[in-house]
């Protein structure tokens, strides 16, 4: 690979690896999981850089080998527990909080008038900075600012996102 196309590359993986990162987080819900995943499938592209003609398509490659990947390494996988008639000693973790945690935020999210959940959604999933953002919906740096803010307080004073979760006291201020 010449040095045009190692800059190339290079450049590519400082701009989209956040974006990638997240992507791959999703697949592995461990970040030094996600990590090696990453690393991994941006090795297989860098290989397959000159063959990829297409430059927007890149994302969409170093997805697919992400998710071989990932379905490589799981099916490698040796059994580490082994059934047993004993009950274990220590309590397995329930991740069922988390998961109703986030349908509550989906919901919460829907409330949100289309503009502000765009803003809110772009800034903290996507996590594009507010220059970008601005740049994206056509508005001042400014006008995404008070977005997110008012986004954020009705969040905040969200009755029924509290009501989903009764054990946890509404933060006012």
């Amino acid at each position: 690979m010449n040095s045009t196309r190692h800059e190339e590359f290079r450049a590519y993986v400082a701009d989209r690896g956040p974006t990638l990162l997240r992507a791959a987080m999703r697949l592995t819900s461990d970040r030094a999981e996600a990590e090696d995943l990453l690393q991994a499938a941006l090795a297989k592209t860098y290989l397959a850089w000159d063959r990829i003609h297409d430059r927007s398509a890149v994302d969409g490659y170093v997805r697919r080998a992400m998710a071989n990947t990932q379905i490589s390494w799981w099916r490698r996988r040796k059994l580490d527990i082994y059934p047993t008639d004993q009950v274990p000693d220590r309590p397995v973790d329930d991740h069922t909080r988390r998961a109703e945690m986030r349908d509550a935020l989906g919901r919460a999210l829907g409330r949100l008038p289309e503009r502000q959940r765009l803003a809110v959604m772009l800034r903290y999933y996507e996590d594009m900075s507010e220059a970008e953002i601005a740049n994206v919906l056509g508005v001042s740096v400014g006008t995404v600012k008070s977005t997110v803010s008012r986004a954020m307080a009705r969040l905040r004073d969200d009755d029924a996102l509290g009501d989903d979760f009764p054990g946890i006291p509404p933060q006012r201020e």
